[in-house]
């Protein structure tokens, strides 16, 4: 599975026979995505369940057709997508799962509290990955507009919750590769 949406850009694009002769004489490590098999926890902001639920549903059915099956998958719900980092540090602690995913949806209003919630929410998954060598998949909407969100949910390749999810466990077994 790609862990990318298809563009006009990326669906045409092939790489220039000489970069490609050049990688072939090199080492070159990625991550898979297909048949994995580990725990994976998905931490869900409830704030805009509406939009937030086809993200989960577009995360979910990404696990399952990777190899995860859903005795495999923890879900946990917090109010909003601010809580989102306090919740993946708590699950990375644990040491129970091997990649987690963030789902949430933060629509910019007329006031500066979206700027505050969304970097601060980016910052803190970012920290926690770090400070855990733990792959999140990173699916929180900040967008400007209800109908930014919903296109962005919308089922398909470009359902951010399907891309979430396909990083965090690309990025988990990339990991495990260079343990």
């Amino acid at each position: 599975m790609k862990t990318e949406a298809q563009d006009s850009r990326s669906a045409s694009y092939t790489r220039s026979p000489a970069l490609q002769k050049k990688l072939d004489g090199m080492t070159v490590v990625e991550g898979s995505c297909q048949s994995q098999s580990y725990r994976v926890a998905i931490i869900i902001g409830r704030w805009h369940a509406f939009i937030a639920d086809p993200l989960l549903q577009g995360a979910l059915e990404t696990l399952n057709k990777s190899g995860i099956d859903d005795n495999q998958i923890d879900i946990f719900y917090v109010p909003g997508a601010y809580e989102i980092p306090l919740a993946a540090k708590r699950i990375a602690n644990l040491a129970q799962h091997k990649a987690m995913v963030t789902l949430g949806v933060i629509i910019k209003g007329d006031t500066p509290h979206f700027d505050f919630v969304a970097g601060e929410c980016a910052r803190g998954i970012a920290d926690v990955s770090l400070e855990y060598d733990m792959p999140i998949g990173f699916g929180v909407l900040t967008v400007n507009n209800v109908d930014q969100a919903l296109a962005r949910a919308a089922e398909g390749e470009a359902n951010k919750g399907r891309e979430a999810a396909l990083a965090a466990i690309e990025m988990a077994d990339l990991l495990g590769r260079l343990s």
